[in-house]
């Protein structure tokens, strides 16, 4: 992944607020800034790594934040849908078992075997 500098100083522009400014309020000093801006990757090398040896991009075995929050999101509409529903049901027991549906039958029941043999 590379830094963007155009978005940035299109977003500072945006916002009414100088690069300088951002640089300061983020505590990030211009030198690091312009030397984060001239590499071609801002990962680790060891995520790099990791990423190659499995054939994969580094952002393969990243999290996607927004799609996590959009997937939260959208568990917690159905979880209020199925309470809007049903008022005497448990909102934890829905959204458990919610997640639990999201699952690989075969996975669910491997976890269950493990859980009772121990």
């Amino acid at each position: 992944m590379r830094l963007d500098l155009s978005k940035i100083k299109e977003e500072c522009r945006r916002r009414g607020v100088t690069l300088s400014e951002l640089l300061e309020r983020a505590g990030v000093s211009r030198n690091a800034f312009y030397s984060l801006a001239r590499r071609d990757f801002l990962m680790p090398r060891s995520l790099r790594s990791v990423a190659a040896e499995l054939h994969l991009t580094p952002s393969a075995i990243l999290v996607d934040e927004e799609a996590l929050l959009a997937g939260m999101r959208e568990l917690q509409q159905r979880v209020d849908g199925i309470i809007a529903r049903n008022p005497d049901c448990d909102r934890d027991n829905a959204r458990h078992t919610l997640l639990l549906l999201r699952e690989e039958p075969v996975e669910r029941l491997r976890r269950a075997l493990r859980r009772a043999r121990a």
